[in-house]
């Protein structure tokens, strides 16, 4: 067994990263699925949706044929409404909703319809939503993932001249860095990202870190607001022994690693232990084994009823023939040479419900040992528990405490994002931005 790169061929790796979810290949079979959509008074699909897109209307411009007029409904919305048709899980939100589900039909398929029209705004650099004159005020965003860019758009849109700073040297967070390669492409991020800054009034600034290049106290000095998009940190550690082992690796930063290289030279293992059963793992497991991985093993310590992937994400990793163990944590990895040989794992029961909702999970006092090379751990991130610390910014469990308005205990500094929900769906931080922005919008007084 070996952790190795250059695997599978170019061929190979290319056809296993190309896009998962196609989109139409004809604009008549999108006019088709359209015209399935039964415009539902009160729809709970609109409903369902963290940005409330109004849903019906428009998928009915596309069976109009007013492709303009869809992908403007969507963007009034969700300026990233074309990534998130790509990455939402839309089975447990929009398509989730549909009322097809209730008679046993297939739902219409909304992301599918999302991302025709979105999809071709950005293709065709469509101006679809005008800034207004700017007003002169500025704003400060810091971190260019899902929750600043919205908020950077919305608040660009009224006129306020928006400077977003970012750490990374790519803007785009969680699109751009943390999501199976798949599901979206580095040249769709970007093209996304230039169409929403194609506004105007938002200069994005990367490379830069709050609390090393740039202070909050520097940023509120300057800026007339502040709204804090910064994410989440590393993954949280599995606190076992030989957890230190060479072998072990950060989901995170494992995804990053794709992201930012050439597949190719992507190291994976022989035999792969995931650990985790959030997306997260789940890109990790399949990715390593597109990769070229022999054998991959997903370990999560609570039953398939309790997993927090779907079950469309969790059909990708059955389908790319990753393993699954229920009801199984990991007790120890053992080395040799200072390398990754076994995992030990205790055999896990269901106990009482804990904080979560869900049955807890309890050891049985039996274990197994896997032969692996490689544990990649996806077991959720942490906040960014020093920065915030540091920054006076009032935290609860390291992640930001804020107002039904959005605004942090220092007046000016709002927040959103997964820096305050703890890691939620891309939609969710998207909307986290544009309320960011509405409560900016009153307190800068526009």
């Amino acid at each position: 067994m070996a952790i190795e790169s250059n695997r599978l061929s170019e061929e190979v790796l290319k056809d296993f990263f190309s896009d998962i979810h196609p989109p139409f290949e004809y604009d008549e079979g999108a006019v088709i699925e359209a015209n399935r959509c039964i415009n539902c008074y009160d729809a709970p699909c609109t409903k369902l949706c963290p940005t409330h897109i109004d849903v019906p209307l428009f998928i009915k411009q596309i069976s109009s044929g007013n492709i303009k007029g869809s992908a403007r409904t969507i963007f009034l919305s969700n300026i990233m409404g074309t990534g998130c048709s790509k990455v939402c899980p839309v089975e447990k939100l929009c398509e989730g909703a549909c009322v097809f589900n209730l008679l046993k039909e297939e739902p219409v398929p909304i992301a599918k319809l999302q991302r025709y029209s979105t999809e071709k705004a950005l293709k065709e650099k469509w101006n679809l939503l005008i800034r207004k004159e700017s007003t002169g005020k500025k704003v400060a965003v810091v971190g260019a993932g899902p929750a600043g860019l919205a908020c950077a758009h919305e608040l660009s849109l009224n006129g306020v001249d928006v400077t977003v700073f970012e750490k990374e040297e790519k803007p785009g967070g969680l699109m751009t860095y943390g999501i199976a390669a798949y599901k979206v492409t580095p040249e769709f991020c970007k093209e996304e990202v230039d169409y929403i800054t194609a506004i105007g009034g938002i200069e994005i600034r990367t490379g830069i870190t709050l609390g090393k290049d740039i202070t909050l106290r520097e940023l509120r000095e300057k800026f007339d607001a502040v709204f804090l998009g910064i994410g989440v940190g590393k993954t949280r550690g599995l606190k076992i022994p030989g957890e230190e082992l060479e072998g072990v690796v950060d989901a995170i930063n494992f995804i990053y690693n794709l992201r930012t290289s050439d597949y190719s030279k992507v190291a994976v293992g022989d035999k792969v232990a995931v650990i985790g059963m959030g997306m997260t793992a789940i890109d990790a497991a399949t990715q390593s084994k597109r990769l070229g991985a022999k054998e991959v093993t997903m370990i999560y310590r609570r039953s398939e009823n309790e997993k927090p992937c779907t079950d469309s994400q969790l059909d990708i990793a059955r389908l790319d023939g990753c393993h699954i163990i229920w009801l199984a944590a990991p007790k120890e990895i053992i080395g040799e040479n200072g390398k990754v040989k076994k995992l030990v794992c205790n055999k896990m029961k269901l106990g009482d419900i804990d904080s979560s909702g869900r049955l807890s999970p309890v050891e049985t006092g039996e274990t197994f040992t896997l032969e692996v090379d490689m544990v990649i751990k996806a077991t959720g991130q942490l906040p960014y528990e020093e920065l915030i610390g540091k920054s006076s910014i009032r935290a609860r469990e390291g992640k930001i405490v804020i107002s039904e308005n959005s605004e942090t205990n220092i007046p000016g500094v709002f927040a959103g994002g997964d820096a305050v929900n703890g890691g939620k769906e891309v939609v969710n931080a998207v909307q986290d931005g544009k309320n960011g922005a509405k409560a900016i919008l009153t307190y800068i007084g526009i």
